[in-house]
């Protein structure tokens, strides 16, 4: 997955909407979803507080971070598959 945004939503002039965020993080999976929230961050950093784009953006960014830190488990997981895992890392246990 590339960091790098459409050119027609940094596009001089576009004004950001709540359906470029929603486009944005509707794939999210566990193992995108971090880089997902920063995209969001950038796209809304300039957004008054009240604008609509911002509030959804900054729910969709607290959802990303849950979804990074706790897994998938709802959404698309079909029957007899298993929800996709959390990023978490056990930490090594070194000798």
């Amino acid at each position: 997955m590339s960091g790098a945004e459409q050119p027609d939503r940094v596009a001089p002039g576009h004004r950001v909407t709540v359906e470029d965020v929603r486009a944005l993080v509707g794939p999210a999976t566990p193992h995108f979803a971090l880089q997902l929230r920063d995209r969001v961050a950038r796209l809304i950093e300039g957004l008054p507080a009240d604008d609509p784009a911002r509030i959804e953006g900054e729910r969709a960014i607290a959802r990303l971070e849950q979804i990074a830190r706790d897994g998938q488990t709802s959404g698309h997981v079909q029957e007899y598959e298993l929800p996709l895992p959390s990023l978490h890392l056990e930490p090594t246990h070194e000798a």
